[in-house]
């Protein structure tokens, strides 16, 4: 139902008629010529670049071409006006029964409108979150998991086979802290911690659970032995409580994940070992000594003969250690392993949800995947900035649970996981975010959850005030789709089913940009158009929503009413949030 790749089809046929006329050169690629709005909707409904592409290859002028592609265009019956504006755009109106057959392709369709072949079922991995195992989630890690999650909804809507994937990052010296922090809360579940927790320890009180929980299994049995005894178990137990707890969390936000691989079986499995050797054989690992980097010096700069992997050789700015000075690995030798187990695994493109503060360490992931998938691995990294706490302006005070940060438990029992999920795409992935708990949960226009829920919420209250008008009258969907949709003409209506038709282009450029945000930038759109005309109705009777007296335009408006629903359902979808159909 994406009408404009309906129409690039069409200017394909076009194109391939010229050829095979003599007017173009046989065998043009058009892979490069697209179809699209116009920026300026006063130059029509749909431009294509294709003059502007094709003429070099073509050896004409721009405009030349784009005149002759026009008259070729102008004999399309649904084509009702072109123009070649600027060097060469080709601009058309197409005909406004093009956009009243796409609100009855809506009611057809339900929440499916929009769905696309685009990916072909191609795999794709997405892994998000992947928090270390050492405590509760953050507010901040909420947006990473909204992110993933709402990315991975959009690739399957655009006709991908996701896998939401889940990295536990149990390996290394931050879980063996965690140990180290367990026993003391542990001891103190027995009556024999100390007042306070030293430091470089985790603080957070939520480790007390873990410590009783310990205790109650356990008893006193790794009361008094050595750490070489309980180190081992004691970290198992505290990152599957843990990992239960993130779980349960991310469970309350609308997020569950189908795998959950973990760094520490990777390390066990001798898959470090494995990719080093793949790398060596490669020619891409050698031992060397690298110059001080400039500036801040990074925690696996050392300056000794190292192992190094050459990542320059794949467009990083300097090559990486693989191991540590005690011979132990680094993480970045650990993250290659478990990146080629993902392309192992059948996932050549890989999609990683990361915080602000890992940027530096893309250009070295990116590289290693391309050297250990020999360039079929392609891994797009998106970032995702800050989100500052604030209550009616006021940063909000720190979880006393937590001991240091706002726990995204917090953040869902105070506003529900709707409005977390919502806010959280309202900013792209790589602007700093804020989040105000007053003014997300007020019922204004400023406030996007709340204007797009109520559009959704207003026309299901048009539709049940038109039953009582319209006693008897069928108002399904199948009713509505072949309601005499003619009626529909005023530009406001168009304007608006022309909103409706840009949603199946929509899920495929963002899909394709791996953009979800765009999403919620196009709900507020829609929910801004359908109140607009709301109140145009109010303003002049002639367009209310429901006339009694002519129950042919209230079938029509209601069909249209019932696809703004519909399709503000299918994007809500996508963002993982439930309609509201009352407020």
């Amino acid at each position: 139902m994406n009408i404009f790749n309906n129409l690039k089809s069409r200017i394909y046929v076009a194109l391939e008629a010229m050829m095979a006329a003599g007017e173009l050169p046989a065998g043009l690629a058009l892979d490069r010529v697209t179809v699209e709005p116009p920026r300026d909707p006063a130059h029509g409904d749909a431009a294509t670049n294709a003059a502007m592409v094709l003429s070099k290859l073509a050896g004409m002028k721009p405009r030349d071409l784009a005149e002759k592609l026009r008259v070729r265009l102008d004999a399309l019956d649904f084509v009702t006006e072109t123009s070649v504006d600027g060097p060469g755009f080709l601009n058309m109106r197409l005909d406004d029964t093009i956009w009243r057959a796409q609100v009855a392709g809506i009611l057809r369709h339900g929440t499916n409108f929009g769905d696309s072949t685009l990916g072909q079922g191609k795999q794709v991995n997405v892994e998000y979150v992947s928090a270390n195992p050492t405590g509760p989630l953050t507010a901040g890690h909420a947006r990473g998991a909204v992110v993933g999650d709402a990315l991975a909804n959009l690739l399957q809507k655009a006709g991908y086979a996701v896998c939401k994937e889940y990295y536990i990052n149990d390996a290394g010296n931050q879980v063996a802290t965690l140990a180290r922090s367990t026993y003391l809360r542990y001891l103190e579940a027995l009556g024999e911690g100390p007042a306070d927790i030293p430091e470089g320890f985790y603080p957070g009180e939520y480790l007390k659970d873990v410590g009783k929980a310990l205790a109650d299994r356990d008893g006193d049995k790794w009361k008094g032995r050595d750490e070489a005894e309980w180190l081992e178990p004691i970290r198992n137990f505290a990152i599957d409580s843990l990992m239960e707890e993130i779980r349960t969390d991310l469970k309350a936000l609308g997020v569950e994940q189908t795998v959950f691989s973990s760094e520490r079986k990777l390390v066990e499995a001798g898959k470090v070992e494995a990719v080093l050797a793949t790398l060596t054989e490669a020619g891409h690992v050698y031992t060397g000594v690298l110059e001080p980097p400039k500036g801040k010096t990074p925690e696996d700069w050392e300056p000794r003969p190292q192992t190094l992997f050459r990542s320059t050789a794949f467009g990083d700015d300097v090559d990486r250690p693989l191991k540590k000075s005690n011979g132990s690995w680094t993480y970045f030798a650990n993250d290659i392993a478990y990146h080629l187990d993902k392309f192992e695994r059948g996932f050549a493109t890989m999609i990683d949800i990361w915080g602000a503060d890992h940027g530096g360490y893309i250009k070295r992931m990116q590289a290693a995947v391309k050297a250990v998938t020999g360039g079929k691995g392609d891994l797009d990294v998106k970032t995702c900035q800050l989100v500052h706490m604030f209550d009616n302006g006021k940063p909000v005070r720190m979880s006393k649970r937590a001991g240091t940060f706002v726990t995204l438990r917090d953040v869902i029992e105070a506003v529900g996981k709707d409005v977390v999920r919502f806010i959280m795409l309202t900013r792209r992935n790589d602007q700093t975010l804020e989040f105000d708990f007053a003014k997300v949960t007020e019922q204004s226009r400023d406030n996007p959850v709340f204007y797009v829920q109520y559009a959704h919420a207003r026309a299901h209250s048009v539709l049940r005030h038109a039953a009582e008008a319209l006693s008897g009258q069928a108002l399904d969907d199948a009713s509505l789709a072949i309601a005499d949709l003619t009626r529909l003409d005023d530009p406001a209506e168009l304007a608006l089913m022309k909103r409706l038709a840009g949603w199946p282009r929509l899920v495929e450029s963002a899909a394709e940009a791996h953009e979800p945000h765009r999403v919620a930038f196009y709900l507020q759109e829609l929910a801004a158009e359908f109140h607009a005309l709301w109140n145009k109705g109010r303003d002049e009777a002639s367009l209310r929503f429901i006339i009694a007296e002519d129950e042919a335009v209230t079938l029509a408006r209601m069909a249209l009413v019932r696809a703004v629903a519909v399709t503000i359902a299918s994007g809500l979808q996508v963002m993982g949030v439930v309609p509201a159909e009352e407020m």
